[in-house]
Protein backbone atom coordinates (compact mmCIF):
# COMPACT_ATOMS: atom_id res chain seq x y z
CA UNK A 1 0.00 0.00 0.00
CA UNK A 2 1.49 3.32 -1.15
CA UNK A 3 0.31 6.69 0.19
CA UNK A 4 1.40 9.91 -1.50
CA UNK A 5 2.14 11.71 1.78
CA UNK A 6 0.24 14.19 3.96
CA UNK A 7 -2.33 11.60 5.00
CA UNK A 8 -4.78 12.67 7.68
CA UNK A 9 -6.10 10.63 10.63
CA UNK A 10 -9.66 10.84 9.31
CA UNK A 11 -8.80 10.44 5.62
CA UNK A 12 -9.74 7.45 3.49
CA UNK A 13 -6.09 6.60 2.71
CA UNK A 14 -4.97 6.02 6.29
CA UNK A 15 -8.33 4.50 7.16
CA UNK A 16 -7.87 1.91 4.41
CA UNK A 17 -4.54 0.87 5.93
CA UNK A 18 -6.05 0.64 9.41
CA UNK A 19 -8.95 -1.48 8.14
CA UNK A 20 -6.63 -3.85 6.28
CA UNK A 21 -4.33 -4.10 9.31
CA UNK A 22 -7.29 -5.09 11.48
CA UNK A 23 -8.23 -7.82 9.02
CA UNK A 24 -4.63 -9.07 9.02
CA UNK A 25 -4.62 -9.19 12.83
CA UNK A 26 -1.73 -8.77 15.22
CA UNK A 27 0.14 -5.62 16.21
CA UNK A 28 1.30 -2.90 13.83
CA UNK A 29 4.95 -1.89 13.66
CA UNK A 30 5.82 1.65 12.58
CA UNK A 31 9.19 2.73 11.21
CA UNK A 32 10.21 6.39 11.08
CA UNK A 33 13.85 5.92 10.06
CA UNK A 34 13.33 8.06 6.94
CA UNK A 35 12.87 11.13 9.13
CA UNK A 36 15.67 13.45 10.20
CA UNK A 37 14.14 13.23 13.68
CA UNK A 38 12.73 9.68 13.98
CA UNK A 39 11.65 10.02 17.62
CA UNK A 40 9.66 13.20 17.00
CA UNK A 41 8.12 11.66 13.89
CA UNK A 42 7.13 8.58 15.89
CA UNK A 43 5.40 10.74 18.51
CA UNK A 44 3.42 12.58 15.84
CA UNK A 45 2.42 9.39 14.06
CA UNK A 46 1.42 7.74 17.32
CA UNK A 47 -0.87 10.70 18.03
CA UNK A 48 -2.41 10.48 14.55
CA UNK A 49 -3.07 6.77 14.89
CA UNK A 50 -4.55 7.35 18.34
CA UNK A 51 -6.96 9.89 16.81
CA UNK A 52 -7.91 7.24 14.27
CA UNK A 53 -8.66 4.78 17.08
CA UNK A 54 -5.50 2.66 16.83
CA UNK A 55 -3.67 1.70 20.01
CA UNK A 56 -1.74 -1.42 18.96
CA UNK A 57 1.02 0.32 17.03
CA UNK A 58 4.61 0.59 18.21
CA UNK A 59 7.50 2.59 16.76
CA UNK A 60 10.74 0.86 17.79
CA UNK A 61 14.04 2.60 17.12
CA UNK A 62 16.06 1.58 14.08
CA UNK A 63 19.75 1.31 14.90
CA UNK A 64 21.88 -0.03 12.09
CA UNK A 65 24.96 0.04 14.32
CA UNK A 66 23.44 -2.36 16.86
CA UNK A 67 22.97 -6.05 16.11
CA UNK A 68 20.84 -6.39 19.23
CA UNK A 69 18.48 -3.59 18.17
CA UNK A 70 18.29 -5.08 14.69
CA UNK A 71 17.33 -8.49 16.08
CA UNK A 72 14.70 -6.95 18.34
CA UNK A 73 13.17 -4.95 15.48
CA UNK A 74 13.15 -8.05 13.27
CA UNK A 75 11.39 -10.03 16.00
CA UNK A 76 8.70 -7.37 16.34
CA UNK A 77 8.10 -7.37 12.60
CA UNK A 78 7.93 -11.19 12.66
CA UNK A 79 5.09 -10.95 15.20
CA UNK A 80 3.25 -8.15 13.38
CA UNK A 81 0.36 -8.29 10.96
CA UNK A 82 1.12 -4.91 9.38
CA UNK A 83 3.99 -2.48 8.88
CA UNK A 84 3.81 1.29 8.42
CA UNK A 85 6.76 3.35 7.14
CA UNK A 86 6.64 7.12 7.50
CA UNK A 87 8.06 9.92 5.41
CA UNK A 88 11.29 11.84 5.19
CA UNK A 89 14.15 10.77 2.93
CA UNK A 90 13.73 7.51 1.04
CA UNK A 91 17.48 7.20 0.42
CA UNK A 92 18.10 7.41 4.17
CA UNK A 93 15.37 4.85 4.86
CA UNK A 94 16.83 2.30 2.45
CA UNK A 95 20.34 2.91 3.77
CA UNK A 96 19.21 2.35 7.37
CA UNK A 97 17.50 -0.97 6.66
CA UNK A 98 19.28 -2.46 3.66
CA UNK A 99 20.96 -5.77 4.46
CA UNK A 100 19.61 -5.96 8.02
CA UNK A 101 17.59 -8.71 9.70
CA UNK A 102 14.75 -6.19 9.90
CA UNK A 103 14.69 -5.86 6.10
CA UNK A 104 14.56 -9.65 5.79
CA UNK A 105 11.62 -9.69 8.22
CA UNK A 106 9.83 -6.97 6.22
CA UNK A 107 10.13 -9.08 3.08
CA UNK A 108 8.96 -12.17 4.99
CA UNK A 109 5.93 -10.22 6.24
CA UNK A 110 5.06 -9.29 2.67
CA UNK A 111 5.54 -12.88 1.49
CA UNK A 112 3.14 -14.27 4.10
CA UNK A 113 0.41 -11.78 3.16
CA UNK A 114 0.91 -9.08 5.75
CA UNK A 115 0.04 -5.45 5.06
CA UNK A 116 2.99 -3.24 4.08
CA UNK A 117 2.25 0.48 3.90
CA UNK A 118 4.54 3.40 3.15
CA UNK A 119 3.68 7.07 2.98
CA UNK A 120 5.77 9.67 1.12
CA UNK A 121 9.40 8.45 1.41
CA UNK A 122 8.08 5.18 2.82
CA UNK A 123 6.09 4.63 -0.37
CA UNK A 124 8.93 5.67 -2.68
CA UNK A 125 11.20 3.08 -1.04
CA UNK A 126 8.91 0.10 -1.69
CA UNK A 127 9.87 -0.40 -5.34
CA UNK A 128 13.06 -1.93 -6.72
CA UNK A 129 14.26 1.51 -7.80
CA UNK A 130 13.71 4.67 -5.79
CA UNK A 131 14.11 8.26 -6.97
CA UNK A 132 15.06 11.57 -5.39
CA UNK A 133 16.30 15.00 -6.49
CA UNK A 134 15.72 16.09 -10.07
CA UNK A 135 13.91 19.28 -9.05
CA UNK A 136 14.69 22.99 -9.17
CA UNK A 137 15.72 24.34 -5.76
CA UNK A 138 14.84 27.74 -4.28
CA UNK A 139 17.86 29.34 -6.01
CA UNK A 140 16.81 28.02 -9.42
CA UNK A 141 19.45 25.28 -9.58
CA UNK A 142 18.71 21.75 -10.65
CA UNK A 143 19.26 19.23 -7.85
CA UNK A 144 20.99 16.18 -9.27
CA UNK A 145 18.65 13.31 -10.06
CA UNK A 146 19.15 10.21 -7.92
CA UNK A 147 18.07 6.71 -8.87
CA UNK A 148 19.05 3.92 -6.52
CA UNK A 149 17.90 0.66 -4.96
CA UNK A 150 14.70 0.35 -3.00
CA UNK A 151 13.23 -2.58 -1.07
CA UNK A 152 11.81 -4.32 -4.12
CA UNK A 153 8.43 -5.13 -2.56
CA UNK A 154 6.42 -3.75 -5.48
CA UNK A 155 7.42 -5.26 -8.80
CA UNK A 156 6.22 -4.64 -12.38
CA UNK A 157 9.21 -2.32 -13.03
CA UNK A 158 7.50 0.52 -11.22
CA UNK A 159 8.97 3.69 -9.72
CA UNK A 160 7.01 5.93 -7.35
CA UNK A 161 6.82 9.69 -6.92
CA UNK A 162 4.77 11.23 -4.10
CA UNK A 163 3.13 14.57 -3.20
CA UNK A 164 2.56 14.47 -6.93
CA UNK A 165 0.03 17.14 -7.89
CA UNK A 166 0.77 19.36 -4.90
CA UNK A 167 4.48 19.66 -5.77
CA UNK A 168 3.96 19.61 -9.55
CA UNK A 169 6.23 16.64 -10.12
CA UNK A 170 5.00 15.54 -13.54
CA UNK A 171 8.10 17.03 -15.20
CA UNK A 172 10.38 15.13 -12.79
CA UNK A 173 8.64 11.86 -13.56
CA UNK A 174 8.83 12.56 -17.30
CA UNK A 175 12.61 12.98 -17.02
CA UNK A 176 13.01 9.70 -15.13
CA UNK A 177 10.86 7.72 -17.57
CA UNK A 178 12.53 9.34 -20.60
CA UNK A 179 15.87 8.06 -19.35
CA UNK A 180 14.44 4.71 -18.26
CA UNK A 181 11.57 3.94 -20.65
CA UNK A 182 11.17 0.39 -19.35
CA UNK A 183 9.79 1.78 -16.08
CA UNK A 184 6.19 2.50 -15.17
CA UNK A 185 6.05 5.76 -13.23
CA UNK A 186 3.38 6.14 -10.54
CA UNK A 187 2.74 9.66 -9.27
CA UNK A 188 0.59 9.48 -6.12
CA UNK A 189 -1.26 12.53 -4.80
CA UNK A 190 -1.30 13.57 -1.17
CA UNK A 191 -3.75 11.84 1.20
CA UNK A 192 -4.23 9.23 -1.53
CA UNK A 193 -3.35 5.54 -1.52
CA UNK A 194 -2.70 2.92 -4.15
CA UNK A 195 -3.66 -0.44 -2.63
CA UNK A 196 -1.99 -3.25 -4.56
CA UNK A 197 -3.06 -6.87 -4.44
CA UNK A 198 -1.37 -9.10 -6.98
CA UNK A 199 -1.09 -7.02 -10.16
CA UNK A 200 -4.12 -4.82 -9.48
CA UNK A 201 -3.99 -1.50 -7.65
CA UNK A 202 -7.02 0.42 -6.38
CA UNK A 203 -6.92 4.17 -5.78
CA UNK A 204 -8.43 5.37 -2.50
CA UNK A 205 -8.42 8.83 -0.96
CA UNK A 206 -8.55 12.52 -1.77
CA UNK A 207 -6.68 12.59 -5.09
CA UNK A 208 -5.55 10.31 -7.87
CA UNK A 209 -2.62 8.36 -9.26
CA UNK A 210 -0.91 9.42 -12.49
CA UNK A 211 0.80 6.68 -14.47
CA UNK A 212 3.54 7.35 -17.04
CA UNK A 213 4.54 4.49 -19.34
CA UNK A 214 7.50 4.77 -21.69
CA UNK A 215 7.79 1.13 -22.66
CA UNK A 216 7.34 0.63 -26.42
CA UNK A 217 6.16 4.23 -26.81
CA UNK A 218 9.06 6.72 -26.59
CA UNK A 219 10.10 7.84 -30.08
CA UNK A 220 12.66 10.49 -29.14
CA UNK A 221 14.19 11.91 -25.99
CA UNK A 222 17.19 13.98 -24.99
CA UNK A 223 17.33 12.66 -21.43
CA UNK A 224 21.08 11.98 -21.65
CA UNK A 225 21.82 15.58 -22.68
CA UNK A 226 19.88 17.49 -20.02
CA UNK A 227 21.57 20.31 -18.14
CA UNK A 228 18.45 21.86 -16.65
CA UNK A 229 15.19 20.15 -15.81
CA UNK A 230 13.12 22.32 -18.15
CA UNK A 231 15.04 21.36 -21.30
CA UNK A 232 13.51 17.94 -21.75
CA UNK A 233 12.48 17.11 -25.30
CA UNK A 234 10.38 13.99 -25.61
CA UNK A 235 7.98 12.19 -27.93
CA UNK A 236 5.94 10.43 -26.75
CA UNK A 237 4.67 8.83 -23.51
CA UNK A 238 1.49 7.09 -22.44
CA UNK A 239 0.04 9.10 -19.55
CA UNK A 240 -3.12 8.38 -17.61
CA UNK A 241 -4.83 9.36 -14.37
CA UNK A 242 -6.59 6.88 -12.12
CA UNK A 243 -9.30 8.32 -9.88
CA UNK A 244 -10.75 7.11 -6.61
CA UNK A 245 -11.95 3.48 -6.65
CA UNK A 246 -10.74 2.84 -10.18
CA UNK A 247 -8.35 -0.04 -10.72
CA UNK A 248 -4.95 0.03 -12.43
CA UNK A 249 -3.58 -3.17 -13.93
CA UNK A 250 0.16 -2.91 -13.23
CA UNK A 251 1.02 -5.91 -15.37
CA UNK A 252 -0.72 -4.56 -18.47
CA UNK A 253 -0.10 -0.89 -17.55
CA UNK A 254 -3.68 0.04 -18.23
CA UNK A 255 -6.97 0.71 -16.49
CA UNK A 256 -8.50 -2.60 -15.52
CA UNK A 257 -11.80 -1.48 -17.01
CA UNK A 258 -10.10 -1.44 -20.43
CA UNK A 259 -8.15 -4.66 -19.89
CA UNK A 260 -11.47 -6.38 -19.20
CA UNK A 261 -12.89 -4.96 -22.43
CA UNK A 262 -15.40 -2.63 -20.82
CA UNK A 263 -14.99 0.19 -23.30
CA UNK A 264 -17.59 2.59 -21.94
CA UNK A 265 -15.78 5.58 -20.37
CA UNK A 266 -18.50 5.84 -17.71
CA UNK A 267 -18.34 2.24 -16.54
CA UNK A 268 -16.06 1.08 -13.77
CA UNK A 269 -15.21 -2.18 -12.07
CA UNK A 270 -16.21 -2.66 -8.44
CA UNK A 271 -13.57 -1.49 -5.97
CA UNK A 272 -11.81 -3.76 -3.52
CA UNK A 273 -13.37 -3.94 -0.10
CA UNK A 274 -11.80 -4.99 3.16
CA UNK A 275 -13.97 -8.12 3.10
CA UNK A 276 -12.63 -9.01 -0.36
CA UNK A 277 -9.09 -8.29 0.76
CA UNK A 278 -9.40 -10.90 3.50
CA UNK A 279 -10.37 -13.72 1.12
Amino acid sequence: MLIGGACTPDGDALRAFIDLARVAGGPIVGITAASENPMKSARLWRADFRKAGVQNIDFPRVRRDSDKADRELAARIDDAGALFMGGGNQVKLVAELSGTQAEASIKALAARGGVICGTSAGAAALTSLTMAGGEIDEEGNLVEQYLGPGFGLLNFETIVDTHFSKRRRLQRLFVVIAGNPELLGLGIDEDTALIVRGHIGEVVGAGGVTFVDGRDSVRFDNADDLEKGRQLTLSHLRVGIVGTHYLLNLRDRELEVLVQGEASPHRRTPPFTVAQASD
